[in-house]
């Protein structure tokens, strides 16, 4: 599989829909929303928004380096937790947005750690490299 392919299509797709939930925040839910709601709408897509740009820069490392990330290899490990995060941070903040059941909370925390593990492992990918 052609994973920096991959990290590209998502990448740029996760930064186009950013965009949209962007504006969408500022149009379309300003004055419906409290100001917490509102907080953590905005912190998903700003967070969607930076690992979006993430996956596509390291996408396009990847294809500098002339090789695609394999299996066991830090540079896929890091595309794989910067997605991850992507939906279980970003997502859970959405979702509680929009009245997901509380048990939906303790889900942002986790993709925070993927945030975080994503980039332990492009660190690791990059003093390896």
């Amino acid at each position: 599989m052609d994973y920096s392919r991959l990290f590209m299509i998502v990448g740029a797709a996760g930064g186009g829909t950013a965009v949209v939930l962007g504006a969408f925040a500022a149009h379309g839910l300003r004055g419906r929303l409290d100001a917490t709601l509102q907080h953590a709408f905005e912190t998903a897509v700003t967070y969607q928004f930076f690992h979006s740009i993430a996956l596509c820069v390291l996408a396009l490392w990847c294809r500098q380096l002339v090789r695609q990330p394999a299996p066991g290899d830090a540079a896929l490990l890091a595309g794989f937790l910067f997605m991850a995060g992507i939906v279980m941070f970003s997502g859970s903040l959405y979702a509680l947005t929009f009245g997901a059941p509380r048990w939906v909370g303790p889900i942002t925390p986790l993709g925070g750690v993927a945030f975080i593990g994503g980039w332990a492992a492009l660190c690791w990918t990059a003093w390896r490299n």
